[in-house]
């Protein structure tokens, strides 16, 4: 207990820390996104992110990739897949970000969750924790489910000294929206943070939640303890439909790069900019600040909003289709991590 009470000021610490950066400096990115594995366990009928093939990326490969975003400065990396917790160097890969005193954090289905997983996580280090729950029972839709997942999270309750956040789903034909209520209160049974995602379909499109969503969504705002996946209302547009007026700072604040090693703006929209990282340079992310994106009055990827957060006030924002940098295509060469 006393450990996990360290971990936990140490963490709000770091946060602090990361917070003021973000706010007094503009010139780097404040959150990477890395993909070490495109490869699933599942195949959740809404997920457009993961295949059932893809090999891990080599370690090596890995630590290049974390090296060269602390070389840009970035302050925090989230890793997720396809399912992170199938790399077989996953705790080596933790490690080596927060060897570089970077905030690290986890975004995974929970499904190989074991108490010694548990701990080999906490002795790497990981901070931050986020398991997407569905329903409460599998269906065709998701077969991320509390009735499978329960253990999972009483153990995480046990041995855990990362901070964790239970993310349910609505829209994107998830059956029984209600069950978001039901596992946002197990959650905060057990301590937890608690978030809901308005979330597209397996083609990336945004629909309007239907009445009965509606009330969940509105519902889902009174439960307990509340997440940094709360700190905006970008969530009661996206439910209803409608576009959100904010400045994306993706591919400047924001990298998501993928199991190539190309730098996106975002898991939805793979393919822009598709620079190699270790091509990526501050000019890209000036550039990128810059630049407006198309996509963003109904974008519904929630990292990418809590970061423009830092900045939705300064700067306006210009169209700019031709990157200073031509896209690299991604070729079968750079789909070979070993090439990579």
């Amino acid at each position: 207990m006393i450990r996990k009470t360290i971990r936990k000021a140490q963490r709000h610490l770091h946060v602090a820390r990361f917070l003021a950066r973000g706010v007094f400096n503009t010139r780097i990115p404040l959150l990477a996104h890395i993909i070490p594995m495109r490869r699933c366990n599942l195949s959740c009928a809404y997920c457009n992110e993961y295949d059932d093939f893809s090999k891990p990326v080599p370690f090596d490969v890995m630590s290049r990739r974390i090296d060269r975003l602390a070389e840009l400065g970035v302050l925090s990396i989230i890793i997720s897949g396809g399912e992170p917790l199938m790399h077989p160097d996953i705790e080596k890969i933790i490690a080596h970000i927060r060897g570089h005193g970077m905030i690290c954090g986890m975004i995974t289905n929970g499904y190989l969750l074991t108490p010694e997983k548990i701990q080999a996580l906490n002795r790497a280090r990981l901070e931050f924790m986020q398991i997407s729950i569905d329903n409460v029972t599998p269906d065709e839709v998701s077969k991320k489910s509390l009735k499978v997942l329960d253990a999972k999270l009483v153990n995480l309750c046990k041995h855990a000294y990362f901070g964790v956040n239970i993310n349910s789903v609505i829209g994107g034909g998830i059956a029984n929206p209600e069950d978001a209520l039901v596992i946002a209160r197990r959650a905060v049974q057990f301590g937890f943070t608690t978030s809901l995602g308005v979330i597209h379909d397996g083609n990336g499109t945004l629909r309007p939640l239907n009445a009965a969503e509606q009330r969940i969504h509105q519902a889902m705002k009174k439960i307990g303890k509340k997440s940094y996946a709360r700190i905006h209302k970008f969530q009661d547009n996206l439910a209803l439909g409608l576009p959100n007026n904010w400045r994306c700072r993706a591919g400047a604040r924001y990298l998501y790069i993928c199991e190539d090693g190309l730098v996106h703006y975002c898991s939805q929209q793979r393919g822009y900019p598709a620079i190699p990282l270790e091509q990526y340079t501050l000019a890209d992310v000036e550039r990128e600040y810059s630049t407006k994106k198309a996509c963003a009055p109904y974008c519904t990827v929630a990292c990418v909003h809590q970061i423009a957060a830092f900045d939705n006030w300064r700067k306006p924002q210009h169209l700019d289709p031709v990157p200073s940098v031509e896209p690299t295509p991604i070729s079968q060469d750079l789909r070979n991590p070993a090439n990579a």
